[in-house]
């Protein structure tokens, strides 16, 4: 494994990833490790949480970038940084060149969500909001870095940024010196491809196992054709782990290196999200969910004690919404039902009290009495219920029926 930098070519190593540790004392914090008893039981064997989503900027990113800042030239830190993100990359880079007084520009879709957008801008950077995606975004960058002689952060696909993200596999080894099985998610790469070159060379026995979102899922097709290929139009609720394409450098390492790369879905990806925050009281995104969301679709796929790595808690409030009313529905536990009953008074209480029967929560009720696909007696209700699961809903259904009310949907 090999990566030009336009000047030399040099390998990812053990040394470069205790080096990078070295350069982020101070600077980013050695991250708890929690144990899941409900991921243990699940498992069944011990499941510990590596709480990335608790570093500073809300994840990883700061470990790579900051190594990444320190090791440019005087020359280049006199020109200035930039960078392309749609949150957590951006954060990373903008403190880490403010805590190195180095001038960062960071482009980001014009979609990004405001939180994050407002935190980029508080950790110092100049941020150019270009595009609706971050392949536009990254264009805009890289023509900036041309054109004004600043140097471009990758996010991923560069050996400093490979070593910094390495030290948090030196972290879960002296955490959980008993681990077996460490499962990291992955999108260009950077993370798992950092912790498996500190890993592997301590302890070659540890199985590391990579996660993407199934519908942004560019390694397993790129690790079969032996080199990395495109996935058009990535889509996933997981944004910081849609990369369509692997990085040349870290996938020369997680081909290498890396035991498995495995792919789950957004319904999974949602119900591991939820989990984390009821369960472990943890705020996570949903790519920093992807490893728990591995460990529930398949628990006994994984060797104990397993490390999780919980790569990132940017999340936006409004997805947050989103993502738990869709975990919810996947558990059984949220169900939206339309419905139409006869139009006269007391009929939405009549209804109401059906549903009071059966112990269903009412969360939204949506009352429409003039439609014109409605007849002149007729009312069209929508309700958003909160349920106690698969089989609450089947109850829940057949008392509406029983009752004589129409389910449309």
């Amino acid at each position: 494994m090999s990566y030009s930098t336009g000047d030399s070519f040099r390998t990812v190593t053990l040394d470069d990833v205790r080096g990078a540790r070295k350069m982020l004392s101070g600077v980013a914090r050695v991250t708890a490790m929690e144990t899941s008893r409900h991921l243990s039981r699940t498992v069944g064997s011990p499941v510990h949480l590596k709480c990335e989503n608790l570093q500073r900027t809300g994840s990883f990113k700061l470990r790579g970038a900051y190594v990444r800042i320190a090791g440019l030239l005087p020359e280049e830190r006199a020109a200035g940084v930039v960078a392309a993100s749609a949150g957590n990359h951006a954060q990373g880079v903008a403190l880490a060149s403010s805590l190195l007084g180095v001038r960062s520009t960071v482009f980001m879709p014009k979609g990004a969500p405001l939180p994050k957008v407002s935190a980029t801008r508080e950790y110092g950077a100049e941020v150019r909001l270009h595009g609706q995606v971050v392949d536009e975004t990254l264009a805009a960058a890289q023509e900036y870095a041309a054109g004004t002689g600043a140097v471009f952060i990758h996010p991923f696909d560069h050996p400093d940024i490979i070593a910094g993200q390495g030290t948090v596999g030196l972290e879960i080894l002296e955490q959980c010196p008993e681990a077996r099985t460490i499962v990291v998610g992955i999108g260009g790469g950077g993370l798992a491809a950092g912790i498996a070159v500190a890993v592997k060379a301590l302890r070659p026995d540890v199985r590391i196992v990579g996660v993407q979102a199934a519908g942004a899922a560019a390694y397993p097709p790129s690790l079969a054709a032996g080199r990395p290929v495109t996935v058009d139009n990535p889509a996933t609720m997981a944004d910081g782990i849609k990369v369509g394409r692997p990085g040349d450098v870290p996938f020369d390492i997680i081909g290498e290196l890396v035991d498995e790369v495995r792919t789950v879905s957004e319904d999974e990806l949602s119900a591991a999200l939820l989990l984390c925050l009821e369960r472990a009281k943890l705020v996570v995104e949903p790519a920093g969910a992807s490893p728990v969301a591995a460990l529930l679709s398949e628990p006994g796929a994984f060797e104990g004690p397993v490390v999780a790595v919980l790569s990132g808690g940017n999340v936006d409030p409004v997805l947050m919404e989103r993502v738990l009313r869709h975990g919810m529905a996947a558990q059984g536990r949220y169900l939206a039902v339309r419905l139409r009953l006869t139009d006269r008074p007391g009929a939405l209480a009549t209804l109401l009290g059906v549903l009071s029967v059966v112990d269903a929560n009412v969360l939204d009720v949506s009352h429409v009495r003039t439609d014109p696909r409605l007849g002149l007696t007729e009312a069209e209700v929508e309700l958003h219920l909160e349920t106690k699961g698969p089989a609450h809903c089947a109850e829940l259904g057949q008392a509406l029926r029983e009752a004589g009310y129409t389910v449309i949907d």
